[in-house]
């Protein structure tokens, strides 16, 4: 419990984070040393290329300089990877969606650091709300919002299918995977208490019409869809979900989609993939796992539009710097 405990302290705050990995580098590698190489900067400070079609319009930044905590993890996997690398095959398919939907917003719950929320503002006139409970990222995600005058919305809550409070779980290993648990306990080093909104309600509250959700939120993605029912009644957006295997995530999407008349499609290396009467197995890499869920059959030009952007960020490459650290 005590080593659990200062996991849970260590993963809370940067700077104790910070200053446990210098630590690490003074000792051997036999008790859990770190070779200074691998040492994390306080901040990382690097480019980011932005993906543009060869038709697409002419609006937006074409890169944007970042400065986000370093020992985040997608801040490291972009400057070492670019977008290149980072969810390729999901990404093209939601620029697609934005640029495919009807007019309306684009909601990307468990957003991280923003990725999703500002290629859209930066592709799109749209309305732009990225939905993050973990203070930390959601910090980083206001700055990159404020980068470039993408000025997209980060809320800083988490998403479920009721209107109240839970319990934020921080992942000891990877903040990629911190997730609202249930139960009333008490928040400490491990769980703090954080809001939960139902995006139908939110969406009636805030006066918006959701056209493009994405929701990636470590195992919670059927509540999220359970709370916005309503919006997918009501305004037929296109949602890019994850689905993490072996964790009965599937049957409980299925049942909640069914009656909704949605396509369902794996995300994956096939363009254009195979429609599927169930969420099962998915095909894309292991990192990814996510469905496409269509309001209508997704034509021709929707995975044309796919194609093209797969192949824009494919030349979003990270830029080589003397001395970057990853």
């Amino acid at each position: 419990m005590v080593t659990d405990q200062l996991r849970a302290l260590v993963r809370r705050y940067p700077i104790v984070r910070f200053a446990t990995q210098r630590l690490r580098t003074r000792l051997p590698r036999r008790l859990g040393g770190l070779a200074p190489e691998r040492l994390s900067p306080w901040i990382r400070r690097f480019p980011l290329e932005l993906p543009r079609t060869e038709e697409g319009s002419a609006a937006g930044p074409d890169r944007t300089e970042l400065e986000l905590p370093g020992d985040l993890t997608v801040p490291r996997r972009l400057e070492r990877f670019g977008l290149a690398q980072h969810e390729p095959a999901s990404l093209s398919c939601f620029l697609a969606a934005v640029e495919h939907a009807e007019p309306g917003a684009v909601l990307d719950v468990g957003a991280g650091v923003g990725v999703y929320a500002a290629l859209a503002a930066a592709r799109s006139r749209r309305a732009v709300f990225a939905f993050e409970p973990t203070p930390e990222a959601a910090s980083a995600a206001r700055t990159v919002s404020g980068t470039c005058g993408l000025g997209f919305t980060v809320v800083g809550t988490a998403v479920g299918n009721y209107n109240g409070t839970a319990l934020l779980r921080r992942s000891p290993y990877n903040d990629m995977c911190n997730a609202t648990v249930p139960g009333a306990g008490r928040a400490g080093l491990a769980h703090v208490r954080v809001p939960v909104v139902s995006l139908s309600r939110w969406a009636e509250g805030a006066a918006v019409h959701p056209r493009v959700i994405t929701v990636d939120t470590a195992g919670t993605e059927p509540d999220v869809v359970a709370g916005a029912l309503e919006v997918l009644r009501r305004h037929r957006p296109w949602v890019l979900v994850k689905v993490r295997p072996d964790r009965g995530l599937e049957e409980r999407l299925m049942a909640l989609l069914e009656p909704l008349g949605y396509w369902w499609y794996p995300v994956c290396e096939e363009v254009p993939p195979s429609p599927r009467s169930r969420i099962d197995a998915p095909e894309s890499p292991s990192w990814e796992r996510m469905w496409l869920l269509a309001p209508h059959e997704a034509s021709p030009a929707y995975w044309a539009s796919v194609l093209a952007w797969r192949s824009a960020l494919g030349r979003c490459l990270p830029a080589m710097r003397p001395g970057s650290q990853n």
